[in-house]
């Protein structure tokens, strides 16, 4: 009886159009592209902690990169920082100032990137979980979720609160044996209901989230959702409806963006190649895919970069499918999984002479400027790294593509940070 009333709540979820499900899970090309920016990135955190170059802070860290791109990734994983926030009065998470507990999160990191072993990865989180650190607990399966989505699920409140009111438990917030065990009966939860969700642990707790929220109504949240201010519900709704209104604007305007970059470098003379997902998007009545190359030519780079560089928004090439220029548009939510696969490329080609350009919408101006005077973004291999705000692209793409002859055509409109700028 349970299976059935369970199966058809997540019925329900499923056809919501503003639900999670369909708002984040299913329709975000973005979420795809965080699985592998996010991975890469990491890499940069075990490599600045083993280093001993992690610094004593969360601010200005690798770690806050990461977890700032996974913010990103809409309503589940919003505060998903906040737990890896240091705290000095606490002194928590105890994995800035203390070395030893700092090498052991390395480590832990490092060993779940590096397999995808189900009794491997229980054994290291166990393993951390017995070193206490404190302050350090089951936010980190945030990270764990992008490395291995179909064995851990995200975990923040409104999960947990969902998954309680779901099943009337009483799982706490705070510790690894209880995000096991809530892990436990997600797992069991997908696997009754396989054919109405996805071997993704992400769609399961979104399913839990939209319970938690409030937004899904179950008998063990019906008291509370009632008890609630009627006009904080009504405001609660008006807010999700404005962000998918938001989402759609910043999605029609990436396809513009695209297009017009993909129209320059055709009337420039170069091979142009627009990331795969995004070849059924349109504009203009065009689809973006007609001005694509159909397949990405190899690439001399290892395989998980080749996949990374494949999910750029354009890439120009030239006769030789060398990578002349690569482009990231950015949204209000994508700022630094871009900047994360521009990383990514740089290191990965051996060709200092690649323009790598964010592109960048104009309210977000001096974010762009302030991310790009990051000191990992300083390296020699990514100087090249520049960006052009939506607004010039937009005006002067005719004029550029009758009279440019080459990528420096852009210089005109190019934009570098300087100090003095963001200080």
């Amino acid at each position: 009886m349970i299976e059935l009333y369970i199966a058809e709540r997540i019925k329900e979820f499923k056809e919501d159009p503003e639900s999670v499900y369909n708002t984040w899970f299913l329709n975000n090309n973005d979420r795809l592209k965080a699985f592998r920016t996010i991975r890469n990135g990491l890499t940069d955190v075990i490599g600045h902690i083993e280093m001993r170059t992690f610094g004593n802070d969360y601010k200005g860290s690798a770690l806050e990169f990461i977890m700032s791109a996974i913010c990103e990734q809409k309503q589940v994983f919003d505060g998903a920082a906040h737990a890896f926030y240091w705290k000095p009065k606490l002194r928590i998470p105890d994995i800035y100032e203390n070395e030893v507990n700092q090498l052991a999160f390395g480590r832990f990191l490092k060993a779940v990137l590096h397999t995808s072993q189900e009794k491997q990865l229980l054994a290291e989180i166990h393993r951390l979980d017995s070193l206490q650190i404190k302050g350090l607990g089951p936010a980190v399966a945030n990270i764990l979720y992008f490395l291995h989505p179909t064995l851990f699920p995200p975990f923040n409140t409104a999960i947990v609160r969902g998954y309680n009111e779901l099943l009337d438990q009483k799982i706490k917030l705070g510790s690894w044996s209880a995000y096991l065990d809530m892990r436990a009966g997600l797992i069991e939860i997908n696997e009754s209901q396989r054919l109405l969700l996805s071997k993704d642990l992400g769609a399961v707790a979104g399913f839990m989230f939209e319970i938690g929220s409030g937004r899904l109504i179950v008998s063990g949240n019906a008291d509370r959702v009632l008890e609630a201010d009627t006009a904080k519900r009504e405001k609660s709704s008006l807010k999700r409806h404005q962000e998918v209104l938001s989402d759609y604007r910043e999605e029609t305007e990436h396809s513009e963006m695209q297009y017009h970059l993909a129209r320059l470098g055709r009337s420039l003379g170069y091979k142009v190649w627009i990331a795969q997902n995004d070849h059924k998007r349109q504009w203009n009545n065009k689809a973006l895919g007609e001005l694509s190359l159909p397949a990405l030519p190899p690439l001399n780079v290892p395989k998980a970069a080749s996949e990374t560089i494949s999910f750029i928004d354009v890439l120009w090439l030239d006769a030789e499918d060398g990578i002349v220029s690569a482009f990231e548009v950015e949204k209000s939510t994508s700022i630094y999984s871009g900047i994360l696969r521009l990383h990514d490329l740089a290191l990965s080609l051996n060709h200092p002479e690649c323009h790598l350009f964010l592109i960048s919408p104009d309210t977000r101006e001096r974010e762009v400027q302030a991310q790009l005077l990051r000191p990992s973004l300083q390296q020699d291999k990514i100087r090249n790294l520049s960006y052009v705000l939506f607004s010039d692209l937009r005006c002067d793409c005719d004029a550029m593509c009758k009279y440019g002859r080459s990528v420096e055509v852009l210089d005109k409109i190019t934009r570098r940070p300087a100090a003095s700028e963001v200080s």
